[in-house]
């Protein structure tokens, strides 16, 4: 068989997993469940993954590989990379591990080098760098704790923080406070701030908002343009700082915009990102990325173990790029 990579994105809603030969050629693949070690631990996690790992490892017709590429969401810390990787290695799955935060799934597969900025933002905010050198830039992406502002589920919370305040009186007036609970059937943001206290709606569905958000943003609301305006900021921020860590800004790289908030091109949001990079990183090439996650985890994978030619731009076409 030679070479093979167990290629794994594991994020907390969904995992794919790929068996991949040094020629690019897909030999199985698999879905399963979201990987959560922080809610359900790692034993549990890593337990609901091996099912997903087998059926692929089974289809391939193998029993281990020679290399594991794992990008894994809640790998925000070396020691939790670390910890994840040594449990992978207990599975003995393959000869080598190499663990990741999952971001870095979405600029592999972005980039034909491993060599860009990618910043996502889908129920939350991240964003990475990586050089051929194996240099990385990144940030601990835990939310407002670590200095973070945004993504799908924060930008959702702020959209209620303004409705709510423009209805009782206490913020500017703003279309959110129609919008917002119409959304769900409900005349007023105190009908909809009692059902989700009340969980008549349940808390998950809040992010369903983030798109009413947008929606009344381009209809020319000031309050709700000016949260999408401080998204893009942030956007621009994170890949300045990434991009300047790994001294790119001298020279024409990539920035890769993933996640479900960015790959929805909204106008407003990502033309403004677009001119802020301008603007701060004149050299940067915006661009949105909807690959699979896991070519970018099977492209890592390949970078380690080598790769044979035209093997790379055999695997990008099996995945549609």
């Amino acid at each position: 068989m030679g070479l093979t990579v167990l290629a794994i994105d594991a994020g907390n809603s969904k995992t794919d997993v790929a068996i991949v030969t040094a020629d690019g050629e897909v030999l199985a693949t698999a879905r399963g469940g979201g990987f959560r070690p922080p809610a359900v631990g790692v034993d549990t996690a890593m337990d609901d993954l091996a099912e997903t790992v087998t059926q692929a490892l089974t289809a391939a017709g193998l029993t281990s590989v020679t290399h594991v590429s794992a990008c894994l969401a809640n790998a925000d810390f070396p020691v939790e990379e670390e910890q994840l990787a040594a449990a992978l290695r207990a599975r003995a799955w393959g000869t080598t591990v190499t663990v990741r935060n999952d971001t870095f799934a979405i600029l592999r597969a972005g980039v034909t080098e491993p060599r860009g900025v990618a910043v996502v933002c889908g129920a939350g905010i991240n964003c990475v760098g990586m050089r051929p050198d194996g240099r990385t830039a990144r940030f601990p992406a835990l939310g407002r704790v670590s200095g973070d502002w945004g993504g799908g589920w924060g930008l959702s919370e702020e959209a209620l923080w303004h409705a709510a305040r423009a209805e009782d009186g206490r913020g500017a007036p703003t279309a959110l406070a129609r919008t917002l609970p119409a959304h769900f059937g409900l005349p007023t943001m105190h009908a909809l701030i009692e059902a989700l206290h009340l969980e008549h709606i349940p808390p998950l569905r809040r992010h369903e908002l983030t798109p009413v958000l947008f929606a009344t943003a381009s209809g020319g609301d000031p309050v709700a343009r000016t949260i999408v305006e401080r998204q893009a900021e942030e956007v621009a921020a994170m890949a300045v700082v990434a991009l300047t860590r790994l001294d790119l800004l001298s020279e024409e790289t990539p920035v890769l915009l993933g996640g479900g908030v960015l790959a929805a091109r909204h106008p407003q949001l990502n033309d403004r990102i677009a001119h802020l990079l301008t603007e701060r990183a004149p050299k940067a090439v915006p661009q949105v990325v909807t690959a699979s996650p896991v070519l970018g985890a099977a492209l890592l994978g390949l970078d380690r173990v080598g790769t044979r030619e035209g093997a790379q731009g055999r695997l990008r076409r099996y995945y549609g790029v």
